[in-house]
Formats: C-alpha cells, sequence, structure tokens
C-alpha cells in the first residue's frame, strides 16, 4: 500500500505541472514593452489594457507632474503602483528629477568629475545644473527607495536615461552603484512623444506593426504633455493585438537574455 501510494502522489504532482504548464504557455516570440512615466493621465487605460492581455510590463520611474497637480510617485498614485507590482511587472529607475545627460565635465586632467544634466519634466521649467557622478547614483537610487516605500518590493537593477542620453562615463557611475542601463530597439520606439499633427496615430501604429519583430524593446510613456492627439486610447490596444496575431507576446525585461543574469542577483535596496 504505501508503494501505491507513493506512485499516485507521483501521478498527481506529473498531472499538476502539465496541467500547469498548460496553462501557462511559454512566450517563444516576445517583445518587451516599456512605460516610462509621464503626466499619468492615460495610466488607468494603460493597466486595463495590460490586463486585459494578460501581459507583464516593464515600467521605468521618475518623480514627474501628474496632470492631477501631484507627482507620479506621490501618495496618490501608491496604490496604482502596488497594483501594478502585484500584477508582476518589473520596475527600473528614471532618475529622480528626470535629469536629461547632457555632457561630461572634465577637470584639468581629462577625468569626468560631473555631467552637465537638463532637469525637464512635463510642465516645469526646464533647469540645466551639474551632478557628481555620486549624486546621480543617489538620483538613481532614490527611486528605489520611493519604489520600496509604495510596494514594499526591491526596485530592478535596471535605468533609463530620460531621452536615452548617456556617455560611458555615466553608464560606468551608474553600474558602479548597481544599475544597468536599457535603451530601446529602433522599431520599438512607438513615438507617442512625437508631434501628432505630423506623426498622427494611424500612421505610428500601421509603423509599428509592419517594423516590430521577437526580441524588440519597445518605448511608450504614461502620458506625453506635448502631444495634442494622446496616443495610447488609439494605439495601445490594437497594437497589442495586432502583434498577437503576427504571433508575438509581451515579456518583462527579467525575461531578455541581456538582463535576465541581473535578477539572478539581488536587486537593488534601498
Amino acid at each position: 500500500m504505501p508503494r501505491v501510494r507513493k506512485f499516485l502522489a507521483r501521478m498527481l504532482l506529473t498531472a499538476l505541472a502539465t496541467s500547469t504548464a498548460m496553462a501557462q504557455p511559454t512566450c517563444d516570440k516576445p517583445v518587451y514593452l516599456t512605460f516610462d512615466t509621464g503626466h499619468m493621465g492615460v495610466a488607468p487605460l494603460i493597466a486595463e489594457t495590460l490586463k486585459r492581455h494578460n501581459a507583464r510590463v516593464t515600467f521605468f520611474l521618475a518623480s514627474e507632474p501628474t496632470k492631477t497637480g501631484g507627482t507620479t510617485l506621490d501618495e496618490t498614485w501608491a496604490p496604482w503602483w502596488r497594483e501594478r507590482a502585484a500584477e508582476g511587472h518589473d520596475f527600473g529607475s528614471h532618475t529622480w528629477d528626470h535629469d536629461v545627460f547632457l555632457e561630461d565635465i572634465l577637470d584639468a586632467e581629462g577625468k569626468v568629475v560631473r555631467f552637465k544634466v537638463r532637469t525637464q519634466a512635463g510642465v516645469q521649467p526646464p533647469v540645466v545644473r551639474e551632478l557628481t557622478p555620486e549624486q546621480y547614483c543617489s538620483n538613481l537610487k532614490k527611486v528605489g527607495e520611493r519604489f520600496t516605500a509604495m510596494t514594499g518590493k526591491p526596485l530592478s537593477p535596471l535605468f533609463r536615461a530620460p531621452a536615452g542620453r548617456t556617455s560611458a562615463a555615466l553608464l560606468n557611475a551608474a553600474k558602479a552603484c548597481g544599475f544597468t542601463h536599457v535603451g530601446w530597439s529602433r522599431a520599438g520606439f512607438l513615438g507617442d512623444e512625437l508631434p501628432s499633427q505630423t506623426y498622427p496615430n494611424a500612421l505610428l501604429l500601421e509603423k509599428a506593426l509592419r517594423d516590430i519583430k521577437p526580441g524588440d524593446i519597445l518605448l511608450a510613456h504614461l502620458g506625453i504633455w506635448e502631444r495634442q492627439d494622446p496616443w495610447a486610447p488609439a494605439v495601445l490596444e490594437p497594437l497589442m493585438t495586432g502583434l498577437e496575431q503576427r504571433g508575438l507576446c509581451f515579456a518583462p525585461l527579467r525575461e531578455h537574455p541581456r538582463y535576465s543574469s541581473l535578477f539572478a542577483t539581488p536587486p537593488n535596496k534601498p
């Protein structure tokens, strides 16, 4: 009898494993959809669209002004971020102040000692300032501290420089404090930050459905102030549906072959 019970137990475990594998098919033609923070006006719509498609994506967080008068990482939005964390998405830093890199500043010996950046987010007037490598790292880590305070979870070891602008010295400084940069694929630039007069939504959708291929990293935002005809309400749903009809699927960056090894070690802690 004990042997019979062990045999039946093994059969049950095998059946459960098979059932789980069938219920959760692997993503064999992934694309990696990412969202940088923005005015958050379309954030609820984006969240609902992702849930309908059972898609996991990656968000890059900065403290930016919102249409409701607060900031993207204030207490008003903390429940929204907690819900996204519970859904299994990935999260990286976009610098706390949304600092766009401009140039390296060298000392007399040619060593990079500071970075010139343009702090610019939403409707705020841009401010040019200088940051030491240590200050830039602190700006990256501050996002992680706030994310953990909101969600109870650590931030991933990934960051995206605003506008994608970097230098070798900036990347090395970020690497030294635990962050690896993530850009986007050429076809993955979805164009939601371009003027809608010259880049209408229909054109952006057509281009994306034509050009995106498996393995691409896609870039969009949680709301762009300047675009008169908002991108997400018109494009996100048909884009996701169209890519799925081509056999593509959506995965977080932890499953990207270039970045997956970074998640094997403990992620950044505040």
